[in-house]
């Protein structure tokens, strides 16, 4: 008889023969899901606050999105865009009123749909004149792992497998006015950024630097990309992190994905009419971009995102400020960093094996950057959860701290 240590091996040892090696799996195979938590095959409970990286931003096992799955399936799962469906104009028209852009396009990812704004960059470049095809990104960045979206990723360790990439990119380090201005020229054709670097180690962009950047691309006729796909779309407070400056610094284009369709596939392009009209018929296209299911789902979601926005912030805010208060207890803390359920804490050691210490406590987060404990919780996460995962982190950074030499601030 298979015990559930013996399926999980099976499990991940099936994985290792089969699987392209490309990911650095944790030794842990899951089972189900519900609300804010997460089981294993074996029955152990993790309070899960990384949420798919983003994706489950509703937890798991919604009922009002299971529902609407459930009835969708049994309907229309998929139409090609030769047709028409009834849910992708309400949905366009739900981003639309929300972001403050004028026209969508579907994809199915983030990197799906960086690579159609970098099509429509580079289209309103070259229609002004054929020199005018460089995009400006940011160091640090990073917008997605196919060729286009490598080309305008800030990290060497991202691109350096796979050079040369698209011509013409170039980066600047965040909030580094004087080197922005530098970059900017008549061949510029369009600057893409996150407004909070998530991959990145969770770096905010300063208000002044993004209002710089939006007067450099109106005077040079270059677009503003914004890429929302882990910042935005709720998670911090806002429809978007752009509106949380005052006021709003808009884009040109916006792209977003992961949490939309809580957990089904889908991404978004949301332009201005200028931005739009680089984009003909023809010119781009998706197959499964904006399919009945996941536009539905995703009406749904945001039916729920308008009534937890409110909760998004007074929680994140009790997130970020328990904490501030590790930082005063554990020297080991450098920095608190983000808004809204986008936070994460700067370290002074590698992050990694506080993340394997907090998983054997019952508590999911990941490490990025190498020194940067991110948390993605789910916007259904309360206040009480938070506790219960600022119990097992002052856990972990103790035994840490201890490990490191250091000890607790009294």
């Amino acid at each position: 008889m298979e015990t559930a240590a013996s399926i999980a091996q099976e499990v991940m040892d099936l994985e290792k023969e089969y699987l392209l090696q490309n990911y650095a799996r944790y030794p842990l195979v899951l089972s189900h899901g519900k609300g804010a938590y997460l089981w294993d095959v074996e029955g152990r409970r993790y309070l899960d606050f990384i949420s798919g990286i983003g994706v489950n931003a509703l937890g798991h096992d919604h009922p009002r999105i299971v529902a609407v799955i459930a009835e969708q399936a049994t309907r229309l799962i998929h139409s090609s865009n030769l047709y028409y469906h009834q849910y992708q104009g309400p949905l366009a028209k739900r981003i639309v009123e929300s972001s403050g852009m004028a026209r969508v396009f579907f994809g199915n990812t983030g990197t799906e749909v960086v690579e159609g704004a970098l099509k429509m960059v580079r289209s309103h470049g070259t229609k002004i004149h054929p020199g005018k095809f460089e995009i400006i990104s940011l160091e640090n960045s990073f917008h997605g792992r196919t060729l286009g979206a490598l080309s305008v990723t800030g990290q060497p360790k991202y691109r350096k497998d796979f050079e040369p990439l698209l011509p013409g990119a170039g980066f600047v380090p965040k909030n580094d006015i004087p080197a922005l201005e530098q970059a900017f020229s008549e061949h510029t054709a369009g600057m893409i950024l996150e407004v909070i670097q998530g991959e990145g180690g969770v770096f905010p962009v300063s208000q002044d630097y993004l209002v710089r950047v939006r007067e450099l691309c109106d005077r040079h006729d270059a677009l503003l990309v914004f890429d929302e796909t882990q910042c935005g779309v709720g998670r911090p407070g806002t429809y978007f992190s752009y509106q949380n400056f005052d006021p709003p610094i808009l884009p040109d284009v916006m792209v977003a994905a992961k949490p939309i369709a809580c957990g089904l596939p889908l991404g978004f392009i949301a332009a201005n009419e200028k931005a739009a009209a680089a984009i003909a018929p023809g010119m781009h296209g998706s197959t499964f971009g904006g399919g009945p299911l996941a536009c539905r789902v995703a009406l749904e979601f945001f039916d729920l995102l308008d009534d937890l926005l409110p909760q998004i912030r007074r929680v994140g805010a009790y997130f970020r400020a328990r904490l501030l208060e590790a930082r005063e207890r554990y020297p080991i803390v450098k920095q608190v960093r983000g808004q809204g359920l986008i936070l994460g804490v700067e370290l002074a050691i590698p992050g990694s094996q506080l993340v394997l210490d907090a998983m054997e406590e019952g508590f999911l987060m990941n490490c990025t950057h190498g020194n940067v404990l991110r948390f993605l919780p789910p916007y259904i996460i309360t206040e009480s959860e938070v506790d219960e995962a600022m119990a097992v982190l002052e856990k972990v950074l103790a035994k840490a701290d201890r490990d490191a030499g250091a000890s607790p601030a009294s």
